[in-house]
């Protein structure tokens, strides 16, 4: 009977798969690599910009200027989708826009998504139903922890006991 198990771990382990088995969605070559970023890149634009948009309209009151260019060579061969959204206050303090990036590096197995600064996520928890509510984020905070241990091992997808099986 097989495991039923969380969609962002299945996720995991797909990815750590993919190491071991040096694919990236059934596919081994970088071109054909950077096919499916290309399509990863035009799905994820609809769902970044919602993201970008609720955040402008209910933080930045409608100051926000959302800009993306869709997926631009750079860095040598790397490709880069970014979508960003600055406001006049974050200008004047000169500090960064919020960003959202998916990126396929040079010497990379296979493509990545990070944002302009996370590292640290507000914990704002005074009750039960404000603790549930932090799922999703403790969830995307745990696999991207598991995702960057393996790549602190040089890649050995095998520190993942489930890879193996």
């Amino acid at each position: 009977m097989p495991i039923a198990r969380p969609e962002y771990t299945s996720e995991l382990l797909r990815h750590f798969a993919d190491l071991r088995d040096g694919t990236h969605g059934g596919v081994r070559s970088r071109r054909d690599k950077e096919g499916l970023f290309m399509v990863a890149a035009e799905l994820l634009d609809p769902v970044a910009r919602q993201v970008l948009d609720e955040l402008n309209t209910d933080l930045l009151l409608g100051t926000g200027e959302l800009a993306a260019g869709g997926v631009q060579l750079s860095r040598g061969r790397s490709l880069d989708a970014v979508w960003s959204l600055s406001w006049p206050e974050q200008r004047a303090a000169g500090v960064g826009p919020i960003v959202i990036s998916a990126y396929y590096a040079v010497g990379a197995h296979h493509p990545h998504l990070r944002g302009g600064t996370v590292g640290d996520w507000p914990l704002n928890v005074f009750n039960q139903e404000q603790a549930e509510e932090k799922l999703p984020n403790l969830r995307a905070i745990a696999a991207a922890d598991i995702h960057n241990l393996v790549f602190q091992t040089g890649g050995d997808y095998r520190i993942v006991p489930a890879v193996r099986r």
